[in-house]
């Protein structure tokens, strides 16, 4: 058993079993055996590997993107340059360096970070210096909000909840042998669920993520209010059923329960629920990583980058493109959602 293991298993014989969601809180925010809050996860020496980590490109393409809406909104003269959950900074590293030359934009920008990590707010002050810290999306500025979000929704606890009949039974983390196990709460009934009554058998699971309206929700009123963009990229889908709640410890997939506060724990994202939750601002229909970029220019600026490269390097720059724009690697698996003000052109990059 892992530290947190051990605690988590005192604490369910004494108050009972956990949510999902508890369990994921717990494992990846614990003080001191929580996952993000004891490590930096990230690349060969981690457990996982995101997009700004595989190529210069990504941050490059969305920056500029994030760039044209800012041009397409009358550029105004203050705004505020976001991102949640910005991992190590690389993302907004490359984003300002492509974009410093947009006249204007530097001086108008001020940088934001929303991270609950301290030793990846380490990582992130290294990088992007003059960024400020945040705990959640309402502490941030009034003002046009610009803002990115890779793999952060994904990360976010959510609860599980099993079709029984016309009633709901809870996925719990409970004990058995003195050991982590599933289990189930009694069934019960779920307004929440009520309109998946319609489209789910008994046995199907429901996935909600309770702190995604809260974020989202603030991203879109600012956004409808004073104006700005998000572009929102992550795996997942539309109007999601099934159980979807994994593990990735040292770039493999794991039991969740084996090593709570040595894996990253994520499920996929609900976009239909992150479109609803943006309201009154508009959304753009999702579309797939691979095809987002490829509207945005990858494959040109990787041939360009290409040139100055040979040998080993100029393989690896290939691998990356593949590697963030193919259907069989991150190509499809991750989508891309953009949210504006209604009276404005969508961002770049998504179909007409």
């Amino acid at each position: 058993m892992t530290p947190l293991a051990r605690l988590l298993a005192q604490r369910i014989a004494a108050t009972g079993p956990l949510t999902v969601a508890d369990y994921m809180t717990e494992s990846l925010l614990h003080p001191d055996h929580g996952y993000y809050a004891t490590r930096d996860p990230l690349g060969a020496a981690g457990d996982f590997t995101t997009a700004p980590e595989i190529s210069q490109m990504f941050g490059e393409l969305l920056g500029l993107a994030l760039a044209q809406s800012w041009l397409d909104q009358g550029a105004p003269g203050s705004i505020v340059l976001a991102e949640l959950g910005p991992g190590r900074g690389t993302l907004m590293a490359d984003v300002l360096r492509a974009t410093a030359k947009v006249p204007g934009l530097a001086e108008a920008a001020t940088v934001h970070f929303i991270e609950a990590s301290p030793t990846l707010r380490e990582e992130q002050r290294r990088r992007v210096p003059q960024a400020t810290w945040h705990d959640s999306v309402a502490d941030l500025p009034e003002g046009p909000l610009f803002l990115l979000a890779n793999e952060f929704f994904d990360a976010l606890p959510i609860r599980q909840f099993v079709r029984q009949g016309r009633l709901w039974a809870e996925r719990v983390v409970g004990l058995a042998e003195g050991r982590l196990a599933w289990g189930l709460a009694p069934p019960a009934a779920v307004p929440a669920l009520a309109d998946r009554l319609t489209d789910t058998r008994d046995g199907d699971v429901i996935e909600v993520c309770p702190a995604l309206p809260g974020i989202m929700g603030e991203v879109g009123r600012r956004i409808a209010t004073h104006g700005g963009t998000a572009l929102l990229v992550d795996y997942g889908g539309w109007h999601l059923t099934g159980d979807s709640f994994q593990a990735v410890r040292r770039h493999a997939y794991a039991d969740p329960l084996e090593a709570p506060g040595e894996a990253d724990l994520t499920a996929h994202v609900d976009f239909e629920a992150l479109a609803q939750a943006a309201a009154p601002a508009a959304v753009t229909p999702t579309t797939t990583q691979g095809a987002f970029l490829e509207r945005l220019g990858i494959t040109p600026r990787a041939q360009v980058l290409a040139r100055a490269l040979s040998g080993e390097r100029l393989a690896a720059h290939v691998a990356a493109h593949r590697r963030l724009t193919h259907p069989d690697e991150m190509g499809t698996l991750f989508k891309v959602m953009g949210v504006h003000p209604a009276a404005v052109p969508p961002p770049p990059g998504f179909a007409d």
